[in-house]
């Protein structure tokens, strides 16, 4: 035998609807809200990057790296005048930063492809000698390991699909 719903028990189904609708409605708006946060934090993130890149101080970085001889070993970096040692090791913490910065994600590697390209390969190739001498010779094998990282992935994505500069591709 079906008895009629009483007013007590519709008020109570309208309840319990409107308090299941009002949930999900939160749920889907704190999921956006997260979203939101994450994009601002990496477009924040790129930004900070692209301002980095654009120091006169950086800029002098990437001329020591591109015309002088790197040290090829940890002794002959120790042996370098104290202000030559710090730009050295200056310049190897920014590439591994950007490296770290990659691989986690928060900023994308295509940023670094339009920003540095070709230089974190070529710092990587100058750095390289000195960076495995100094793994093997203070039994530190994970030094520069997201500069190296960054710079391969680079490096196989110029050699396997090279971007065709922004010129052309918008012509």
């Amino acid at each position: 035998m079906d008895h009629p719903l009483s007013l007590v028990d519709i008020v109570s189904i309208i309840a319990n609807v409107a308090l299941t609708l009002s949930f999900v409605i939160a749920l889907v708006f704190g999921i956006e809200q997260v979203r939101m946060a994450a994009r601002d934090r990496r477009e924040r993130l790129t930004l900070d990057t692209l301002r980095g890149f654009q120091t006169r101080e950086f800029a002098e970085l990437m001329n020591g790296v591109t015309t002088h001889t790197l040290p090829a070993t940890m002794e002959v970096l120790r042996a370098q005048p104290d202000d030559v040692q710090i730009l050295f090791v200056q310049l190897a913490q920014q590439m591994e930063s950007l490296g770290i910065l990659v691989a986690d994600g928060l900023i994308n590697v295509d940023l670094v492809d339009k920003t540095l390209g070709s230089f974190v390969v070529t710092a990587w190739e100058k750095y390289q000698p000195v960076f495995t001498d100094m793994r093997v010779k203070t039994q530190d094998p994970y030094l520069g390991e997201y500069f190296q990282w960054l710079a391969e992935l680079i490096a196989k994505r110029m050699k396997d699909d090279p971007r065709p500069p922004y010129y052309l591709a918008t012509t």
